[in-house]
């Protein structure tokens, strides 16, 4: 494995960092020597990531515990934890809040020191975003049957400031059947984490069109070890999709209330369900404006 790399993308604004698994596109917005500074601090950060959090690897793929958090010994270690403590009244472990969390330390590191209006970290989809006083940022989210048609804007009074989705086609590995589920939250980490688990409650267990393996046959160190994760869902009828996604829906609202996400949006066969405020904006209602991808 080569060791952490950075380039800029060919818009010449936008930053690319990569370590192995971690794959990052960072931009921020404010006068050019801040922006400088910030991206500076940014790489500096990103060169001892990925090893950090693999020196704790092993307990960090081990459950968490409600009310027993452990005492990592790395500031990303840390974050993930934190995120999924509140979640850990099942089956949680912190690697379900590890992309959330290296894009809020990353996105830290950025804003240390510096003034900038307007910052976002997208860690292969999930995102960590700064937003100054008075500020806003659009975001594309997936899941809709528009591929990254539709968006979400988020103000700096909102509150907002990490996004996360997660879902069975995603690049990790899924319990349920949600085509995607997208949370907004107070940080990248715990989006990332409550994502996680709506979108594991979006299910029909047993259903016959659902090939489900052990996670540990595709990926022998999973967090997940036996636990059976999605490779495909099959032909489902709207009453079935309906009930589905109430489940998740069910989750969603019990985190909303206890003050754990902001918002969601669940979609699975063309449908959706929405708990909190989250409106959805026209395909080119924003096209000028700068975006993260969740």
């Amino acid at each position: 494995m080569n060791g952490p790399q950075a380039h800029w993308l060919a818009d010449g604004r936008r930053l690319h960092l990569n370590h192995g698994p971690i794959d990052l596109i960072v931009e921020a917005f404010g006068e050019p020597d801040e922006r400088r500074a910030a991206y500076e601090q940014a790489v500096a950060r990103f060169q001892t990531i990925l090893i950090e959090v693999v020196e704790e690897l092993p307990e960090l793929r081990l459950p968490a515990f409600f009310l027993a958090p452990r005492d990592f010994a790395g500031p990303t270690a840390r974050r993930m934890e934190a995120a999924v403590m509140p979640l850990a009244e099942c089956f949680i472990t912190p690697m379900a809040a590890v992309a959330g969390s290296v894009a809020d330390e990353i996105l830290g590191a950025m804003l240390a020191g510096r003034r900038l209006d307007r910052a976002y970290v997208n860690n292969g989809g999930d995102c960590a975003l700064h937003l100054g006083s008075g500020r806003s940022m659009t975001v594309a989210i997936a899941g809709t049957g528009n591929g990254m048609a539709d968006r979400v804007g988020i103000r700096a009074e909102d509150g907002v400031r990490g996004v996360a989705t997660s879902g069975w086609r995603g690049r990790s590995f899924s319990l349920g059947i949600a085509d995607a589920v997208t949370v907004l939250a107070r940080t990248g980490a715990e989006a990332d984490a409550a994502a996680t688990l709506i979108a594991n409650a979006v299910d029909l267990p047993g259903h016959p069109a659902i090939a489900r393996v052990p996670a540990r046959d595709l990926a022998p160190d999973s967090d997940l070890g036996e636990q059976l994760v999605t490779q495909s869902v099959g032909a489902l009828s709207p009453d079935e999709v309906a009930r589905a996604l109430d489940k998740g829906l069910a989750v969603a609202e019990d985190f909303r209330r206890r003050g754990l996400i902001a918002a969601s949006a669940l979609f699975l066969a063309g449908e959706a369900r929405i708990s909190g405020s989250v409106t959805l904006a026209a395909p080119n209602k924003h096209a000028q404006e700068e975006f993260a991808d969740a």
